[in-house]
Parts: C-alpha cells; structure tokens; sequence
C-alpha cells in the first residue's frame, strides 16, 4: 500500500485474507463472524490505522450519521466560539462530533448549509436564524424526528425548541445601571439590521429602562453599525451632538469595541458604558468595563440538553428556553453624570 493513501477496507481484508464483506461484519457488528476472525480484523484495522467511512456508512443504512450540525452567523465572533465549546463539552460522552459552518447571516447561504447538514443525515440541527430566513422547509426533518434547535434568536416558519438571552431584561438592567448614577442623556449603540431579534430586545430594554425613569425616549441618542468601525463613526457622531450623551450603552460586543475604541480615541474617559455581551481583557480597559454578560457556554449546554432529550423520545411541545444574564460592574458603568 503507497505511505501516501489512506488505509481502505479492501487493504485490511487483504491484510487478514478475508473477503470485504467479512470486514464490514465485523466493524458493523452485522453477522456472524468466529472469535479468531474477529481478532484478526480488528488487529488489522488498528495495525493499518483504518478509519470506518461512517458517513457513507449510516447513508447505505439509512440511519443517521454521529455529528451535530451548527449554523453561525460569523465564526470569528467570540461569543457564538464560546456556544460551540458549550455544546462540544455536552456532546463528547454521547460519541457525537460537532461540524460548524457560517451563513454569514444570510439566509440562502444559510439555507444551503443546512441542506449539506441534512445530507449528511445529522443526529441534531442546531441554527442561528438569519434575518428574513423561512425555516418552513425544514418541516419534513422535524416530523421525521430530527431535533432542530434555534439559538439566540427564534426561527421562522417552523415549531421547535429555542435557547436565547435574557436580552430585554439584561438590556433594562444594564440601562438602569447608568440611570442610577445620574444619567439622563444614555446613548444606544446596537447593530445591524434593526429587524434583527436580539438588537430589538435590548433596545426594547433600553426604552423600557428610560419609560421606568420618566426620561423621554430620544431617536438621536439611538445609532447603528455593521462592524467595530462603524461603531467607533457612531459613537463620534453621538459624542458631536449639541447635546450629547453622558453615558452609552453598548448592544453587543462588537458595538461595545468599537465605542471603547472611539472613547479612547478621543480621551473621554468621563463617559459611561455599559455594554452587552462580555469581551475579552474587559477587566484591562481603564476604566474596566462593566457589562451584561450572557452565558454563551450555558446557551450551547441548553441546546444540547434539549435536543439530547429530544433523541431520547421527547415529544412534548416546542419550547423557548431563556438563559438569565448578569449584570458584571466593573467601573465603567459606574462612572457618575457630570453635574449640570
């Protein structure tokens, strides 16, 4: 056998001098196979290194294949790394394996990612909608017993299990936090698209915040951005009004880099922030920054709960789980209101 191929079936057949089909028995544990020969077999396949094609495997025999299927808006965001981590550690005892891909948050790319899960025949689907996505089409999956799990934003168009934040409370406290310093003027930095579920929860809290403390809801003190650069423009923009912010609030961690970022820049350290979502060397920045951090590793452990449950012969109703968040005070948001 050449050093640079991979050992097949027909290589460890030839190497015990039985046929393929003797092989497949025994590694299936599919027939009878004697004591001795199954020694030999097994002897081989460790000796050869060969590695069972289970996918092709479980295809031929119509079950499904040992890997769970995640779908992530953007793999080099932090928080949805630490959600993959959370449902690795769950899965590692039940033999499953974790395959990740990114829909860039667009639901075709999205859609054609979890039809090469679905051919693959997963054992869990696990997605985070993107915007303007209809998941009416993975209807025959879930009636078929597939367990699909939603993540950190409901789906569309289908009944099944959801994990998500407590983003509108956690939003509320982290806006309240400020107020109870003596803010009045709290600016709102959160992403884009503004249909997006978790930016309208926590702009959701933050209204809920300002209506709780009498202070007017004001559409200028509201800005949006794409990325860590956008959000740095947008907090410029917000610190240039006639009338500008003394505090902002931050919609997730990406929103909170770029407004660190800004305030950095332009040596105002006498603002406020709270942001939602932790980030990393939070506890470094001077000030440290405060934050409402969810629990992204709780969130994947949740899924992976559900969907176990679901495998195991669950059949009760969908439902939404909610993972509380925590309100972290680090020093930025305790930064007090200029007096006026």
């Amino acid at each position: 056998m050449a050093a640079n191929r991979r050992p097949t079936l027909a290589d460890v057949a030839r190497e015990v001098g039985v046929s393929a089909k003797t092989v497949s028995r025994v590694l299936n544990e599919d027939g009878p196979v004697s004591a001795r020969t199954r020694e030999q077999v097994l002897a081989a396949v460790a000796a050869l290194g060969f590695q069972p094609n289970l996918m092709a495997r479980n295809m031929r025999v119509g079950g499904p294949d040992t890997t769970i299927g995640l779908v992530v808006p953007d793999l080099g965001n932090p928080f949805f790394g630490a959600v993959a981590r959370g449902i690795e550690d769950s899965v590692r005892d039940r033999g499953l394996t974790l395959l990740m891909g990114s829909s860039a948050d667009d639901a075709d790319r999205e859609r054609a990612l979890t039809a090469k899960f679905l051919a693959r025949r997963v054992s869990i689907l696990i997605v985070v909608p993107s915007v303007g996505a209809d998941h009416s089409h993975l209807k025959a999956q879930r009636t078929a017993g597939l367990p699909i799990v939603f993540l950190d934003r409901p789906g569309v168009g289908l009944s099944t299990d959801s994990i998500v934040s407590s983003n509108q409370e956690g939003a509320q406290d982290g806006v309240a936090h400020l107020i109870a310093h003596g803010h009045r003027r709290v600016g709102f930095v959160g992403d884009l698209p503004v249909r997006l579920y978790t930016r309208r929860e926590r702009l959701a809290g933050y209204r809920a915040a300002l209506q709780e403390a009498d202070i007017p809801y004001d559409r200028s003190l509201v800005a949006s951005a794409h990325d860590q650069r956008g959000a740095e423009a947008e907090t410029a923009r917000l610190l240039d009004l006639a009338d500008p912010p003394t505090a902002l609030f931050a919609g997730n961690n990406i929103m909170a880099l770029g407004t660190v970022a800004e305030l950095a820049r332009s040596k105002r350290k006498e603002v406020a922030v709270v942001a939602f979502d932790d980030v990393s060397l939070a506890e470094a920045l001077e000030p440290a920054l405060t934050v409402v951090a969810q629990d992204p590793e709780e969130i994947g452990r949740s899924a992976v709960a559900t969907a176990l449950a679901r495998l195991d012969g669950d059949r009760s109703r969908a439902r939404t789980i909610t993972v509380p968040t925590r309100l972290i005070v680090r020093g930025s948001g305790e930064q007090p209101a200029p007096t006026r």
